[in-house]
């Protein structure tokens, strides 16, 4: 048995895949603990994974109510500057854990990389979006002027790309202080040094949503999407079932979880759908962003596992993150996103080009180009037969026996 740490940073949208691989290992017999922010404990226990909270409450919502945090170019930097404020709290949690044989967690728990190199424990990255691989090959759609830098040659995104990258001013400063109070000489770039462990990185999509590239790393398993939504330890609530049941499928729409920034996203849906002439189900955890005085044919819940809900959807309208896009495309459901930031332009720009969905910006997202929208989804077969074959793909993905023992290669053996 092994002493594994899950060392997810983010929303659930981050979290949920580790809880994912939590349950996996715990069945292999392994010891798996979570560390993160203190709100996903309630979720981590209920999937049987032992947890430990960092911070408070209000941290994280400091985080997630920031008003950059959802406009392109700025919510990176935010994500980045609260990474670093979490590196000596993640470091803490690790060193007071004891023996730990193997960590898994994201680029950003950058404590977790810091841990390995003073203790030598190994390490595991784990990327759940092909947009962190910034490669000169098939260059990830972060901002619409990249669609420029795509068609440059070769030659010249690698002299781009060797320039200092922004993400080095986000956290770098910070981190190098750290890193010389702990004795552990810093990075000089966090892209080029700290992004990929050497022990290995996990990338957790399939091959047919994002083809791995010659510079990516070598020490790279490729798998699927996890699809974590604690389904399994979550019905959905009665009213909502009586409201599926009652008339034609719904169009869903969220703005992602972690959004409490949504009054104009619920205002144009609302808006949309009494144009449509369709019935609608509203997800956000702040209900309060939901216009007042909505008909009988919308409903809005504060939680619902998607896994279940879209089993009842016609279309998902939703922000592009890739729990919340993937888990539409098992359910084979056409997609309209509204991408904002980090890496949802280029999630949307990947169902388009499968011919599964349409990709939204904010400023697009009005009322009747949103309606205009809903009508082809609802409609098109094309659109509809794009979105089932996904679906299929993903129902014959393999059993995870073969990643979990690809993790195990790279834990310390059991003293």
């Amino acid at each position: 048995m092994a002493e594994i740490l899950l060392l997810p940073f983010g929303s659930a949208g981050d979290v949920f895949p580790f809880i994912w691989l939590g349950r996996h290992l715990r069945a292999r017999g392994h010891r798996v603990r979570m560390i993160t922010a203190c709100l996903f404990e309630e979720q981590a226990r209920k999937a049987g994974i032992e947890f430990i909270g960092l911070g408070r409450p209000e941290e994280f919502e400091a985080m997630i109510r920031d008003p950059r945090i959802w406009k392109l170019g700025h919510g990176t930097k935010v994500v980045f500057e609260f990474a670093a404020q979490a590196v000596e709290p993640y470091l803490a949690a690790i060193e007071g854990c004891g023996k730990v044989d193997l960590m898994l967690a994201p680029v950003t728990c950058f404590g977790a990389r810091l841990a390995r190199e003073k203790h030598g424990v190994p390490l595991i990255t784990v990327h759940l979006q092909p947009a962190v691989f910034l490669s000169v090959h098939e260059t990830p759609l972060l901002h619409p002027a990249m669609k420029v830098l795509r068609a440059m040659p070769v030659w010249f995104k690698r002299a781009l790309f060797s320039l200092p990258n922004p993400v080095d001013l986000f956290a770098l400063p910070k981190l190098r202080k750290i890193c010389a109070a702990h004795g552990v000489k810093p990075p000089k770039s966090l892209w080029r040094e700290w992004w990929d462990s050497p022990d290995g990185v996990l990338a957790l999509f399939p091959e047919w949503f994002a083809k791995p590239q010659p510079d990516w790393p070598q020490n790279l398993l490729q798998w699927g999407f996890p699809l974590e939504d604690l389904a399994k330890e979550q019905a959905l609530k009665p009213e909502l079932q009586a409201f599926l049941i009652e008339g034609e499928r719904p169009v869903v729409f969220t703005p992602g979880s972690a959004n409490v920034q949504a009054a104009r996203f619920f205002a144009v849906a609302a808006d949309a759908v009494k144009r449509v002439g369709c019935r609608a189900v509203f997800v956000t955890r702040e209900t309060s962003q939901v216009p007042a005085n909505l008909p009988p044919s919308i409903i809005t819940a504060d939680y619902a596992p998607f896994s279940t809900l879209l089993k009842h959807a016609a279309v998902f309208v939703h922000h592009g993150g890739i729990g919340t896009m993937s888990q539409s495309l098992a359910a084979g459901v056409p997609q309209l996103i509204m991408h904002m930031a980090h890496d949802q332009p280029d999630n949307a720009d990947r169902v388009e080009r499968m011919g599964a969905g349409i990709g939204l910006s904010v400023r697009q997202f009005k009322p009747e180009r949103v309606a205009r929208e809903l009508k082809r989804l609802l409609s098109d077969a094309a659109i509809q037969e794009a979105a089932m074959h996904c679906a299929h793909l993903i129902a014959d993905a393999p059993e995870p026996g073969a990643l979990m023992e690809w993790i195990e290669g790279r834990a310390r053996q059991p003293r």
